[in-house]
């Protein structure tokens, strides 16, 4: 029997995603609020230089895995235009309905499907941009999941992971503090569950660190990637080219 980690918890790796997908059924309705709550709004200026360092072009095939509510198929489905297509996509359906509900808000109605990361149900070469926002971290076999995504990018195609990432060190202190102490708090007034963001908070501190995450993504069909800091390390985006 194999096992893996469920934040801070050693678990059987069979039940880690059905532990993830519990976290997020239950966080779903609240969870754009918290976002905005939890990063004093910077996620939206995260997400919004994850697509200017994409450069999508009008005519391009994007694939949004753990798209969640749906903020970066939005503005991809934008960029790319009538011409081009956005596939939204995340393993858990809670998080798909929220999502493709605030999409059809907006006029977008996008092709929308509940979907793994490790098995992706796309043909080979399919895609010119890949594109996982704070998804990566929870994935059972990271390396399965970034050699399906290098499968389905097209050569040149450009994988984008934003992900929570290590902290400078003068910060360190500080950030363990809030995220130990305030963001349950904060998960349990606002969402009423403190366990899963008690969760968002270990599960960060278990995930590969910048040169970690990169030396994972060259070994799973990534010939460059490189890493960009973001708000001293709470975030990095990599970006990976597949050659």
């Amino acid at each position: 029997m194999s096992q893996t980690h469920f934040g801070f918890q050693t678990v059987d790796e069979r039940e880690k995603a059905s532990r993830v997908r519990g976290v997020f059924d239950s966080v779903a309705p609240r969870y754009d609020l918290m976002n905005d709550l939890m990063s004093m709004g910077l996620h939206r200026a995260w997400k919004a230089y994850t697509l200017m360092v994409a450069n999508p072009r009008p005519g391009q095939q994007v694939l949004d895995i753990a798209g969640g509510t749906g903020d970066l198929s939005m503005a991809f489905a934008k960029k790319v235009g009538p011409t081009g297509r956005v596939v939204h996509t995340d393993i858990n359906e809670a998080m798909l309905r929220t999502g493709r509900d605030r999409l059809l808000d907006t006029g977008l109605a996008l092709p929308t499907l509940v979907c793994d990361a490790e098995k992706l149900p796309f043909p080979d070469a399919s895609f010119d941009i890949v594109s996982v926002a704070f998804g990566l971290r929870n994935m059972t076999h990271k390396e399965i999941a970034l050699r399906e995504m290098a499968r389905v990018l097209r050569p040149r195609g450009k994988l984008l992971v934003l992900e929570f990432s290590k902290v400078a060190q003068p910060l360190s202190r500080a950030y363990d503090w809030y995220s130990f102490n305030i963001l349950p708090k904060l998960g349990q007034w606002v969402a009423g569950d403190a366990e899963s963001y008690r969760y968002l908070a270990e599960s960060i501190r278990m995930h590969p660190d910048q040169e970690a995450l990169k030396a994972l993504m060259k070994g799973c069909g990534f010939g460059h990637v490189d890493f960009h800091n973001l708000t001293g390390g709470v975030v990095a985006l990599h970006v990976g080219i597949k050659c």
